[in-house]
């Protein structure tokens, strides 16, 4: 009988809350980032109201689907994600230890794009360069990243 198998899989269902944003690391690996909210409600038993909760996700993407997601994505756009839970620690700016949760984007989908057309590839390298690395809560490692193929994909 062989060993069962571990599985790290999400699939979220959203709407785009940061524009997409690329960086270049080493290696001439392209890198996305933007956020994602998720909504879920249910009713309170005790009082019969409806109660609503917002979870924020933080989304990366590499290489092709970094730049497709930087062409076609903007702010609003209703989105399928589906990817796997990544954690990483890195040292902010005053040196201190940080960690960070993302969902590394395997596969993506619009489903809404509520009108808007994708903020395109330059506009998202140039908001990167413009970013405020404290306001994004990384330091450099972003663009030092370690990666081999088997990050990749």
């Amino acid at each position: 009988m062989s060993r069962p198998r571990s599985l790290n899989k999400v699939i979220l269902i959203g709407n785009l809350t940061r524009s997409p944003v690329i960086r270049e690391a080493g290696n001439n690996v392209v890198i996305c980032s933007m956020g994602i909210a998720t909504n879920s409600s249910w009713i309170n038993k005790k009082t019969g109201s409806l109660q609503e909760r917002t979870e924020y996700h933080n989304l990366v993407a590499f290489n092709k689907l970094a730049e497709i997601c930087a062409n076609i994505l903007d702010v609003g756009m209703l989105v399928y994600i589906e990817g796997e839970l990544r954690n990483r620690v890195y040292q902010d700016s005053n040196g201190i230890k940080r960690s960070k949760s993302e969902i590394k984007v395997n596969d993506m989908y619009v489903l809404d794009s509520k009108g808007k057309k994708g903020i395109g590839y330059q506009n998202a390298k140039a908001l990167g360069e413009n970013s405020n690395k404290a306001d994004s809560g990384e330091s450099d490692e972003a663009s030092k990243l370690d990666l081999s193929s088997e990050d990749l994909f």
